[in-house]
């Protein structure tokens, strides 16, 4: 990864990034809220425009047709206490000062486009100073939805307590106030008071179940934070999986595995869930919308062929549930935004000069 970041250059990335963005709305993803760090050149040094990079990410998104919220990311640490190692040098960002003047640029990749929204971030609380994280949140902008990455690893939570004396979760909830603009990545090691703090803040935990899979992180606890009212959606984070079926899937099935019930949610699971991904999610976006089509607003979905086995011969009362717990992506017919095919019969409308740049980047980087 390291390797990647450090030799790709803004018309490479660009192009990853357009072939990545092609491929989520191949699988039915309309918006994405895009993480980012990558902000300076390969020495560490920031371009003439400081949201070069962002401004790439918002490219590559119009190209590939899917929504974006841009999320530049404060990046100042190499873990707690540490400073920052040489291969991180293009995500830093020294001061909260630093921080905001990218973030202030970054409003300029987003203005006067309907397609285009921000967000503010603090990567982690092992990178960022502690009293930093207070300021960035406290300064910030108050309109604008907050992510932060927390708890994702048992080192993580273990070096925070040896740090500061208290866990990372318990942290972020006794020193800030922790409410419905939060978006909370991954938060996967938590106890029990945590749980039930985090719970009633009104905080979304953003699950990103292929990457946590992947990465060996460990299991949220889904099925105690859901009976508690706890708020979730989902992110692919590193994008190891592309198929929210795939990561809706992993959450229910975890859960299953870990309880040994073969239940994790009460009544209609997949429409609990696919429900609750897209009030939270698009919340998580800084989108407010409790109709998923409201009147007015702009026409998204993906579209599942009814006529495929199975679909062909459900009820309606048993659809979702088909979808979600047996479909792939070779039932998708296609993807609409904005009331237009974006994908069509597994084709993207641009995919033939996203797949050539994406192949050409590739080659020059040389590290596949």
């Amino acid at each position: 990864m390291y390797q990647c970041a450090l030799s790709v250059n803004p018309d490479q990335a660009e192009a990853i990034a357009a072939m990545l963005y092609a491929e989520m709305v191949r699988h039915g993803y309309t918006h994405i809220a895009e993480f980012h760090y990558l902000h300076h050149d390969k020495d560490g040094r920031p371009y003439t425009n400081l949201a070069e990079m962002g401004t790439r990410m918002v490219a590559a998104a119009q190209t590939a047709g899917i929504k974006i919220t841009l999320i530049p990311v404060f990046y100042q640490k190499g873990s707690f206490g540490q400073d920052p190692q040489p291969r991180q040098r293009r995500f830093i960002s020294k001061t909260v000062d630093d921080y905001f003047k990218l973030l202030e640029k970054s409003k300029s990749a987003v203005k006067n486009n309907p397609n285009v929204s921000l967000g503010f971030s603090v990567h982690s609380l092992r990178a960022v100073e502690l009293d930093d994280i207070k300021t960035t949140y406290q300064k910030g902008p108050n309109d604008l939805p907050f992510h932060l990455h927390v708890a994702e690893q048992k080192k993580e939570v273990n070096d925070c307590f040896a740090y500061c004396g208290k866990r990372p979760m318990q942290w972020l909830l006794d020193n800030l106030n922790v409410n419905d603009r939060f978006n909370l990545v991954h938060s996967t090691h938590l106890n029990d008071d945590e749980l039930k703090r985090l719970a009633q803040s009104g905080a979304t935990v953003v699950l990103c179940p292929s990457t946590e899979g992947n990465l060996g992180d460990g299991i949220f606890r889904m099925k105690e934070y859901v009976k508690l009212g706890g708020r979730w959606c989902i992110g692919t984070d590193s994008h190891i999986g592309l198929n929210p079926m795939e990561e809706f899937r992993m959450i229910d099935y975890r859960q299953r595995l870990v309880s040994n019930q073969r239940n994790t949610f009460e009544g209609d699971a997949a429409a609990y869930m696919i429900n609750e991904e897209i009030e939270s999610g698009r919340k998580a976006m800084g989108t407010i919308s409790k109709n998923h089509f409201e009147i007015g607003k702009s026409f998204d979905a993906v579209i599942y062929n009814a006529q495929t086995h199975l679909l062909a011969d459900t009820s309606e009362k048993n659809r979702l549930a088909t979808i979600l717990f047996t479909s792939d992506s070779s039932r998708i017919l296609g993807t609409i935004i904005n009331g237009k095919w974006v994908v069509k019969d597994q084709h993207h409308m641009q995919g033939h000069p996203i797949k050539t740049a994406f192949s050409k980047a590739m080659r020059e980087l040389k590290n596949r």
